[in-house]
């Protein structure tokens, strides 16, 4: 619980004061976002605002981890180390995508093709090391069953086809909160609930916790929740505090550099928790908000240039219907708060039930 605690106390502090900092020192080099042309007419007054705010939630977060392990003198784990390094590769990803648009002064970054053979890379390497390293337990971060709230043990997968399920989840999320991250303040707000799903989950995991392989429906099978609820407790706070800065009126956006490891990050807690599936109903915020977009563009190719929506994703379409932004931003929050709690209400469910 200490280190949990000074995890969360450490990431909100760097966020609330770091993120501070970081907005002075983009001002001052001019790295500000670019707008879409075709994007609500709101939206133009955003133009110029720092953006790559992700970096100060990063490196909150890393700090955190770090810190929280040094006061309690307490080892990190090989699943807490991993789960870092996807949330950084992600991360140094987006960063990339982020550099291209300031650099040539535009609102594209990467191509598709170059930012999927990066997600690709980094998904394929985090599932070979996930499922690499059993500990005394013969207990991987990662495995090769499909998950719920446990692993579904009809559902084992061949390795390689494993590998592909884990890479599958890391694109999905990081692009699914790419896409959700277009207004202010909404993936943050977001992101911060769900990341305290997967404190919550984790921690109760932790002290309902299998020392060995069994059936049981009232303990669970994974590897270092102790560490993992750790790392879930420094994002959501780094996100709580960022959010001080990114509420509209936003001072910065995450850019791609935050929403690519942030949402790297959701799939990669999934992952280890064993809620590969429970995350669809955590997550219903970027679930519908990914099948918008899907259905947007899948409709518009079959139909050649007719749409369903007015825009997509979904939050610039109720914003061209005349809500307003925080509207938009504050009834998604209650979307995704009823998520996040009937994730949680299930998972607590299955576990009293299984008593």
């Amino acid at each position: 619980m200490k280190l949990i605690i000074a995890a969360g106390v450490i990431a909100l502090i760097g966020t609330l004061v770091g993120t501070r900092v970081f907005i002075g020192f983009l001002v001052r080099k001019g790295y500000g976002q670019f707008v879409r042309d075709d994007g609500p007419a709101t939206h133009t007054a955003k133009r110029g605002t720092p953006t790559m705010g992700g970096v100060a939630i990063i490196l909150s977060v890393v700090l955190a981890y770090a810190i929280a392990h040094l006061l309690n003198w307490d080892a990190p784990s090989y699943s807490g180390l991993l789960l870092l390094g996807l949330l950084v590769a992600c991360g140094l990803l987006g960063f990339i995508d982020d550099w291209t648009k300031i650099s040539h002064k535009r609102s594209l970054g990467l191509t598709s093709r170059g930012k999927l053979i990066g997600q690709l890379a980094i998904g394929v390497g985090f599932g070979v090391l996930s499922l690499m390293r059993p500990d005394g337990s013969g207990e991987t971060p990662a495995s090769t069953q499909i998950s719920f709230i446990h692993d579904i043990g009809w559902l084992r997968l061949p390795l390689v086809v494993a590998i592909v399920w884990i890479t599958f989840l890391i694109i999905a999320t990081s692009n699914a909160v790419n896409l959700t991250d277009g207004v202010d303040g909404l993936a943050t707000g977001a992101l911060t609930m769900v990341f305290g799903a997967y404190t919550l989950i984790s921690l109760f995991q932790s002290r309902q916790w299998c020392s060995g392989p069994t059936d049981s429906a009232v303990c669970y099978q994974v590897r270092d929740p102790w560490d993992i609820q750790v790392i879930a407790a420094a994002l959501a706070a780094a996100c709580f505090g960022f959010l001080w800065w990114n509420a509209k009126p936003a001072k910065i956006f995450m850019g791609d550099t935050g929403s690519l490891a942030l949402g790297g990050a959701v799939g990669g807690l999934a992952i280890m928790t064993r809620t590969e599936l429970l995350l669809v109903i955590l997550g219903l915020l970027f679930v519908i908000e990914t099948l918008s977009v899907a259905i947007q563009v899948s409709y518009f190719k079959l139909t050649h240039g007719k749409r369903v929506f007015k825009m997509a994703p979904l939050h610039h379409h109720f914003e061209l219907l005349g809500w307003d932004e925080v509207t938009v931003v504050i009834r998604f929050w209650i979307i995704c708060g009823v998520s996040v709690v009937s994730g949680l209400s299930l998972f607590y469910a299955q576990w009293i039930l299984g008593q």
